[in-house]
C-alpha cells in the first residue's frame, strides 16, 4: 500500500475561511467521487487558523493551509486515478484555488493508533 500526502496553499484571493469551505464542501467530494474506484482511504486536514498559538510553534511560519491523504493499493492503482485525462478536472478545480501543490509518496509507520478514547482516559486505565 502507499500513501500520498498532498501539500496545499490557499490561493491569494482566498480567505482560510473561503478555501476550508471549498475543500470541504466541494473538491473533497469531487475527489472521493472520481477516484472512488481506487481509493483505499482518502482524508483531509485544514489548518484551523491563521494563527498558532500553541506550545511548541517553529520559529518560522508554515507554507502550507492544509493536507490530503490519499492511500492506495499501489502505484498502479495511483497511476489508474492520476493518468486518465478525467483526472484534469480535479486537477484544474485544484489550481483556480491553490498557489502552492506539493506531494509527498510515503510508508506510513503507525506508533499509537488512533483511538475512541481520549489520551487521558488510556493513560489512567
Amino acid at each position: 500500500m502507499i500513501k500520498v500526502i498532498w501539500l496545499l496553499r490557499r490561493a491569494d484571493h482566498l480567505t482560510l475561511d473561503e478555501f476550508r469551505d471549498w475543500w470541504i464542501n466541494n473538491h473533497a467530494h469531487l475527489v472521493a467521487s472520481e477516484q472512488k474506484s481506487q481509493l483505499r482511504g482518502y482524508s483531509i486536514s485544514v489548518r484551523s487558523s491563521d494563527e498558532d498559538a500553541l506550545a511548541g510553534r517553529p520559529n518560522s511560519d508554515t507554507d502550507w493551509d492544509g493536507i490530503a491523504e490519499q492511500w492506495f493499493d499501489d502505484g498502479d492503482a495511483f497511476n489508474a486515478v492520476y493518468g486518465r485525462p478525467e483526472a484534469q478536472v480535479t486537477r484544474s478545480d485544484t489550481d483556480d484555488h491553490v498557489s502552492r501543490l506539493s506531494r509527498i509518496i510515503v510508508t506510513e509507520h503507525t506508533y499509537i493508533p488512533m483511538s475512541v478514547t481520549s489520551a487521558s482516559e488510556r493513560v489512567q486505565s
